[in-house]
């Protein structure tokens, strides 16, 4: 009986000329899927050495954009935001992390299964630079700090490192695009250090890789940021907010989803955008007390300021500078009085006349007023509706 079943099997699974195969209704042809096709052709840069990269998919989280991307800084502000916009295009985001494995935890659910590869590695061991660099095709420096700590000093992270890692890329051989983040306003003269390292470190990379493209944006909004949440942190719990000077400084802020896109075009353009550097700033100019004053409004608290002379501002954040290397413990970190900071905002920061901008990229960048700040409402001490509206708002003073 087992036999008779067996030779039943065997003829019912031989082809009939009567049923046509799988293959004859829907012919397979590795050039509906691979990079010849024009829908799924790489858009990366394709000369200067840079090789073809195969896409497959639609473009999706789920598909393949031929992109390895080793992002260092990718547990930063930044970080998380390009991150996300890479892997949601089908690219392979390799994360270096120096702390706990918990530190990039919440960017592997950016992207597809195994899509996002938290990688551990210290910034000063050269092999585990290599490492973390080995597969990848694309590498982005987002690695910037605008204090100094015990362990790092200014130059170190944000001049050093960015040399090591275009070295390193330069003696990688498959790395197709290298791109530095530094800061908008940095000059080698400025009375910053901050922005003298930066400076310093887009000169390095660029001597070293002169087809690497530098983003410099302007102070970044957004969710996780350095300057509006301190800000509100400091009002919730002074009543008031010091503005160092008078408030008369010039900047361009610029929503930080803006850039993490700015960084993703010039990955899949033509080329155009290599050996060139990208001032982004954000479409208004804001005086940092009128950004103050956006601030109040989305806390719907009554402004209150108190002006601090520059000289004062400067004694007040001293003591930290000059104790940071010198004590045996990690001081707090500065928010409001950074005197590196303090510096910087003593000169306007604005995008030239004529450097390249979002408009380069074909991107247009989102005004602050409206959803970059809506994260301000977490502020707003009796939640998201409380308070009066700014057209409703009332002097305190004038209650009876």
């Amino acid at each position: 009986m087992q036999a008779i079943t067996r030779r039943l099997g065997q003829h019912s699974l031989r082809p009939t000329p009567s049923i046509p195969s799988i293959n004859s209704i829907y012919p397979l042809s590795d050039h509906y899927y691979g990079g010849d096709h024009p829908r799924y052709g790489s858009t990366l840069a394709s000369h200067k050495g840079m090789g073809h990269l195969v896409r497959k998919g639609t473009g999706g989280r789920s598909s393949v954009s031929g992109i390895i991307a080793t992002v260092f800084g990718a547990t930063g502000f930044l970080g998380r935001y390009l991150v996300q916009q890479l892997a949601k295009m089908g690219s392979q985001v390799l994360v270096p992390f120096r702390g706990s494995e918990d530190n990039p935890r919440h960017l592997k659910l950016m992207g597809d299964l195994g899509q996002i590869v938290p990688m551990k590695y210290d910034p000063r061991d050269e092999n585990s630079i290599k490492a973390v660099m080995a597969k990848a095709n694309v590498v982005i420096n987002l690695i910037g700090r605008e204090y100094e700590t015990r362990n790092y000093s200014f130059e170190e992270v944000n001049h050093f490192m960015a040399e090591q890692l275009a070295v390193i890329a330069k003696e990688h051989g498959g790395i197709m695009r290298f791109i530095q983040v530094s800061c908008l306003g940095s000059s080698l003269s400025s009375p910053s250090r901050f922005l003298r390292a930066k400076a310093a470190g887009e000169e390095a990379v660029l001597k070293e890789l002169p087809e690497a493209t530098v983003m410099k944006p302007a102070v970044m909004i957004g969710t996780e940021d350095r300057i509006m949440n301190p800000w509100a942190r400091f009002a919730k719990k002074y009543s008031f907010l010091p503005l160092i000077g008078d408030g008369s400084t010039k900047i361009q802020p610029v929503y930080v989803n803006d850039v993490a896109s700015a960084i993703v075009a010039a990955l899949k353009d033509d080329g155009t955008s290599m050996g060139k550097v990208y001032e982004l700033g954000g479409p208004e100019i804001y005086t940092v007390h009128e950004l103050a004053e956006l601030m109040y409004d989305m806390i719907r608290e009554w402004p209150r300021y108190v002006n601090v002379p520059l000289p004062i501002a400067k004694a007040v954040a001293m003591p930290r500078e000059v104790l940071v290397k010198k004590v045996p413990f990690p001081l707090p970190n500065p928010e409001i009085f950074n005197l590196d900071q303090i510096l910087a905002f003593a000169n306007d920061t604005v995008v030239s006349e004529n450097a390249l901008t979002f408009t380069d990229l074909s991107i247009v960048p989102h005004k602050l007023k409206g959803y970059p700040v809506e994260f301000l409402i977490q502020y707003r001490k009796g939640g998201p509706q409380f308070g009066s509206t700014v057209s409703e708002k009332v002097n305190p003073d004038s209650y009876p």
